[in-house]
């Protein structure tokens, strides 16, 4: 717990997802971070074991991240990126380009994952627009789907609580898939799930109701993440890649989570060996250092939108800190980073390690399934009656204390430490949380 002496005034912050009553009744505050640790503001050090908000991938206080963010402060704090340029974001969006798949090479910078979603969206609409089919308005997403909090990404989202408050100004015109979670089929899966590829198909019982002329775009998570590390059964995202292709449908992979190195690749869609139209980021793109996302697109989308334009602005769409000039710097040397040490290819060679401490979790008290993927796990506690979410934030606060950072979702806890990670540390992590569980009714 912190020491009441270090705490500043609380009252006037709002804090985002927080119970902000019971945070400022006994707040844990962070101090500083170097590596794989924070420090708290009481002087113990936490074994940071989700990457701060799944982001921080090349560790804590990285010295080329920090002098390039100062150098580009002191020669241009700001420029505007509306008919103007500057060399840097040039330079990083070909350096993101690099990393995505053949053709998804056009690169539209926005500042968070919320923003790269409802920019991803524009371009689906604006694309069929632009070649005609605007008609075209219908976007799908996918029950506990998790793609930020604008009004955009809450629509195609399917996480009930983040939906419920704004149900009456939701987006018109957008369906849902099913969720591929089953725990009675796949519980306990190491990698990809064998069930579930059958689900995939249930996007053409909602072209078959719609009509596949209506709908623009499909978005989905590779792998959930927030909603509480759902992994993709084998197949099923191939299947969809087949279904969209087939009805000329926009398919959107939001890599916020999954993008730069999480599951051992630079992309989901490179693990998995399938291609999107469209691939949204943030996150691990600037190691979080400085708030980046950015918006991959196929060429061909890219050019008929810009084709279509007879002259002038093609893309009624931005943002004031789109390419901003600290953002570039902090991407260009995040990305430098992730070459240079191989961390991609540290992530892939660590997942085995990894796989097996978390599965050694199974049959820890109150765990009732454990799943995993790349440096990617949930771990899954029975609720507490009438008191869901109960037992993972208790969990989620002993961890803290006893110097390991997890993040928690529901009953569901999940792991996803920088890729820069050390075996000990992984052992020390799913340690931690057997034997705080053990502590907890």
């Amino acid at each position: 717990m912190t020491s009441q002496a270090n705490i500043p005034d609380l009252s006037h912050m709002w804090m985002p997802f927080t119970a902000n009553r019971a945070f400022k009744e006994k707040p844990r505050m962070l101090a500083s971070a170097k590596g794989m640790y924070y420090t708290a503001t009481d002087g113990h050090q936490v074994l940071d074991g989700t990457a701060g908000l799944w982001c921080v991938n090349a560790g804590h206080g990285r010295e080329e991240i920090i002098e390039a963010i100062s150098r580009q402060t002191a020669e241009m704090d700001y420029a505007p990126s509306f008919q103007l340029g500057h060399a840097a974001s040039f330079r990083a969006a070909s350096a993101v380009a690099k990393l995505m798949p053949q053709g998804v090479d056009r690169v539209f910078f926005t500042n968070s994952g919320s923003e790269s979603v409802d920019t991803a969206l524009k371009i689906a609409l604006a694309y069929h627009r632009a070649r005609g089919e605007g008609q075209r308005t219908r976007l799908i997403g996918r029950e506990r789907g998790y793609h930020g909090v604008g009004f955009g990404g809450i629509s195609v989202g399917g996480i009930s609580p983040n939906r419920k408050t704004f149900s009456g100004a939701l987006l018109p015109h957008v369906d849902h898939l099913p969720h591929t979670h089953d725990l009675s089929k796949n519980a306990y899966s190491r990698g990809q799930p064998a069930w579930g590829e059958h689900l995939a198909d249930e996007l053409e019982r909602i072209v078959a109701l719609h009509d596949a002329s209506t709908i623009a775009a499909v978005i989905v998570e590779p792998l959930a993440g927030s909603t509480g590390v759902l992994i993709p059964p084998k197949g099923y995202l191939e299947r969809l890649r087949a279904i969209t292709e087939k009805h000329g449908i926009l398919l959107i992979f939001d890599e916020v989570i999954t993008g730069f190195g999480r599951l051992g690749a630079a992309t989901a869609s490179e693990f998995f060996g399938v291609t999107p139209d469209i691939i949204t980021m943030a996150k691990g793109i600037s190691n979080a250092a400085v708030p980046a996302g950015a918006v991959a697109v196929k060429r061909d989308i890219h050019d008929a939108i810009l084709g279509a334009a007879a002259t002038g602005i093609e893309f009624f769409h931005g943002y004031t800190y789109s390419g901003h000039p600290l953002a570039t710097a902090a991407m260009l040397a995040t990305l430098a980073i992730y070459e240079r040490d191989q961390l991609f290819k540290r992530a892939k060679d660590l997942s085995g390690t990894f796989e097996n401490a978390a599965h050694s979790l199974k049959g820890a008290k109150h765990v009732i399934d454990v799943r995993n993927l790349g440096l990617v796990a949930g771990i899954e506690l029975e609720s507490r009656d009438g008191a869901v979410g109960a037992r993972a934030a208790e969990a989620f606060g002993k961890c803290f204390d006893a110097g390991v950072m997890v993040r928690y979702t529901g009953d569901i806890i999940a792991i996803s430490p920088p890729l820069i990670i050390e075996e000990a540390q992984i052992q020390h992590i799913f340690s931690t949380i057997g034997d705080v569980l053990d502590t907890i009714a």
